[in-house]
């Protein structure tokens, strides 16, 4: 939902899921570590919501997908922003978070 009210590209929970079987994409998850432990989309990395430029992959076209709890959270939204802020060209937001992977029933990493 801020997603689109700030203007930035979605992505569904099942299309990143296809995306990632084809294309190389860059999938970060800016949960808590707590939270990241417990469920988080598969090879997503965990940053923090004020992450720096040097966390994020050098090429600045490669596909950046940013999610967080639920489609009312705003901290990936506001990473997504920053990453443009930063040159990232291809980025989007999955805005139903890590609920709304697990309730399309996607598969999950957990632990360390």
């Amino acid at each position: 939902m801020f997603a689109m009210l700030m203007g930035l590209k979605g992505i569904a929970p099942r299309d990143l899921h296809g995306r990632m079987g084809q294309d190389a994409v860059t999938v970060v998850d800016v949960n808590a570590r707590h939270s990241w432990l417990q469920a988080r989309v598969p090879g997503a990395l965990n940053l923090a919501p004020d992450f720096d430029g040097t966390s994020l992959p050098a090429d600045r076209a490669m596909p950046l997908v940013f999610y967080c709890s639920n489609p009312l959270c705003r901290k990936a939204p506001n990473a997504a922003r920053k990453a443009e802020r930063l040159g990232y060209t291809d980025v989007r937001v999955m805005s139903a978070g890590i609920s709304g992977w697990v309730g399309a029933k996607l598969p999950v990493d957990s632990g360390e």
